[in-house]
């Protein structure tokens, strides 16, 4: 899953986009908002540049935002450290249980160990929240369904 809109530029290795430079730049501490941060994390993520998005999302001053948490719990799990992503996405969740994307993921983080019913959990919260016809429902729900044909 993915989604949202706002441009993405792409960046060499090690290199994020500075929205008020208007430039790739190299990423330091504190050089960045937390929400270019969050912006440049979420699209290295997205890009399967996996190593790169855990780098620039540490460096965010807010360690508790969600967003930053999610895509690190995304990160980890898929550079294969499942467990370490369930801690990102359970803290998350800890800070904001209606935050249905972090849901979709720590669903199919549960598919991953073979945990079909912790999968099932997290699409029954979803569904509380937006009900079936939310994007994030629709994701997890087709995983699971791959899931049990396999």
């Amino acid at each position: 899953g993915g989604g949202g809109g706002g441009q993405t530029t792409q960046c060499k290795k090690g290199m994020v986009w500075d929205k008020k430079l208007k430039k790739c730049v190299a990423p330091k501490q504190g050089m960045l908002d937390d929400d270019s941060i969050y912006e440049a994390g979420r699209a290295l993520a997205m890009a399967g540049r996996y190593d790169e998005a855990i780098a620039v999302l540490s460096l965010a001053a807010d360690k508790k935002d969600p967003r930053i948490l999610n895509y690190l719990g995304y990160s980890h799990r898929h550079s294969g450290r499942v467990t370490v992503g369930l801690g990102y996405y359970e803290e998350a969740l800890r800070i904001d249980p209606d935050y249905t994307l972090v849901r979709e993921y720590l669903g199919e983080a549960h598919l991953q160990i073979g945990d079909l019913a912790g999968a099932q959990e997290q699409l029954r919260e979803i569904e509380k929240r937006t009900g079936k016809e939310s994007r994030e429902y629709g994701m997890l729900s087709e995983q699971i369904d791959r899931f049990m044909k396999s």
